[in-house]
């Protein structure tokens, strides 16, 4: 089973245990076979990337352009080196700019790899083009199945 994530960044801490403890529950149910597909952006993308590694899973990464982890939050590059390393396959738009056109060119490729999709969605439209509501309604449009995780008690700023 080939399993995607998408989802908010910069969840509130309260938020993140309540994510991390349901997207946990939600990868029990695959087991060591799981190959997990992720931007490893910070937030839900690299939660679960880290969550299927601890599983036994194998981790394919999707890096959206040349200059994305520049566009990371400093504080995540060694979270985002690490799993980057521990991927089996990386999947490249070949896109240089890390801009919206090139986060939903990767979001695509995940899609386009993936059997499911998890999306960390509140269900409110994107705030800007490529996010995580457009990858869901792509995901729809290409016929691959979502599964929408928004834990009761979840907020975003």
């Amino acid at each position: 089973m080939r399993l995607g994530i998408t989802g908010h960044r910069g969840l509130p801490p309260e938020t993140e245990g309540l994510v991390r403890r349901t997207l946990q529950e939600e990868l029990a149910r695959y087991g060591p076979d799981l190959i997990g597909v992720s931007c490893i952006a910070d937030g839900p993308d690299a939660w679960f990337a880290e969550l299927v590694l601890e599983a036994g899973g194998r981790l394919e990464v999707v890096v959206p352009a040349e200059k994305y982890r520049e566009g990371l939050p400093e504080e995540h590059h060694p979270t985002y080196d690490r799993l980057i390393q521990q991927a089996a396959d990386i999947h490249r738009t070949g896109m240089v700019e890390s801009d919206s056109q090139a986060h939903m060119a990767g979001s695509e490729i995940l899609v386009s790899v993936v059997d499911e999709l998890v999306a960390v969605w509140d269900g409110q439209p994107a705030r800007g083009y490529g996010g995580t509501a457009d990858v869901v309604a792509y995901a729809e449009r290409t016929g691959v199945r979502s599964r929408v995780i928004w834990p009761e008690g979840a907020t975003r700023d």
